[in-house]
């Protein structure tokens, strides 16, 4: 029930401009989770959320995105500094990698999180990725190639 609360607060700060958490609680009531002001102050210290100016010269809640930046930045450089080469096999993707560089690109690549790639694996200068088709093996090519190019 909490994962499925916690969705719906993410969705419903991203539709409305929600200010308070008297509103939160209401909305949420509104779409059938029975809450209260207190439940809604633990969710949004568990979601990490932050308030955030509107145009209108408000605030609003919204989802606290500084740290996954900041962490994407990092994997992005770790890429750049890692990669050598790429091939595809089908629907694996083969990564040449400096050696000793290959575990941290491949967890870089894991942390990306894109939905093409069903799971990766490590050697010492390669890593092997198992795409879920072909097509998609070319559009994580591309990724990967716009972020080191």
């Amino acid at each position: 029930m909490k994962i499925n609360r916690h969705a719906k607060i993410v969705e419903l700060i991203n539709k409305y401009h929600v200010e308070t958490q008297e509103e939160l609680a209401e909305y949420l009531n509104r779409e059938g989770f029975k809450v209260t002001q207190a439940t809604v102050s633990r969710d949004i210290r568990d979601l990490k959320l932050t308030k955030v100016p509107t145009k209108e010269g408000k605030q609003k809640y919204a989802v606290h995105q500084t740290m996954e930046t900041e962490m994407n930045e990092k994997y992005i450089r770790i890429l750049r500094d890692g990669y050598i080469s790429m091939d595809l096999a089908q629907n694996i993707l083969v990564i040449k990698t400096v050696s000793g560089m290959a575990m941290a690109v491949c967890a870089a690549i894991d942390a990306m999180r894109w939905n093409e790639v069903v799971g990766s694996i490590a050697g010492d200068d390669t890593i092997m990725c198992a795409i879920r088709s072909v097509d998609d093996t070319i559009k994580v090519m591309d990724k990967i190639s716009k972020i080191v190019l």
